[in-house]
């Protein structure tokens, strides 16, 4: 229906905030009206990536909570909850990374599913062992 406002949601640790982050959330923002965006919890980040992270899961939802083209914010307890999540916030498109492409084409039944390009060269990870002289 004409006027009916577009939700765009995404999913992410945003540990260690980066500009990386920063240009996914405004490509997905541009996709939509509202931009919905589930953080990592801490416990989901320490079983997903095997540490935790940097930054505590209230802090890092703060920062993104923060950011103009973000509406709401809610805490992701689940990588298998992504189909309740976007029901609960009514979504109309569903954002990842492309280093996900493919994995969630089964969520096409509910809403549109894109896959954006990544920033090269920028992580999280390999920021830490940047800071921390590993690398």
């Amino acid at each position: 229906m004409p006027g009916m406002a577009r939700t765009v949601i995404t999913f992410g640790t945003f540990d260690v905030f980066h500009v990386g982050h920063l240009r996914v959330i405004e490509r997905a923002a541009a996709l939509g009206d509202r931009l919905v965006v589930g953080v990592s919890a801490d416990a989901l980040n320490l079983r997903k990536k095997g540490r935790e992270p940097v930054f505590s899961e209230r802090e890092r939802m703060a920062i993104v909570a923060a950011l103009k083209p973000v509406h709401e914010v809610f805490l992701e307890e689940s990588l298998e909850l992504k189909r309740d999540y976007i029901r609960q916030y009514a979504a109309d498109v569903l954002v990842m990374g492309d280093d996900w492409k493919g994995r969630f084409d089964e969520m096409g039944d509910v809403c549109e599913v894109v896959y954006l390009p990544r920033t090269p060269a920028i992580s999280t990870t390999a920021l830490i062992e940047k800071i921390s002289g590993i690398a």
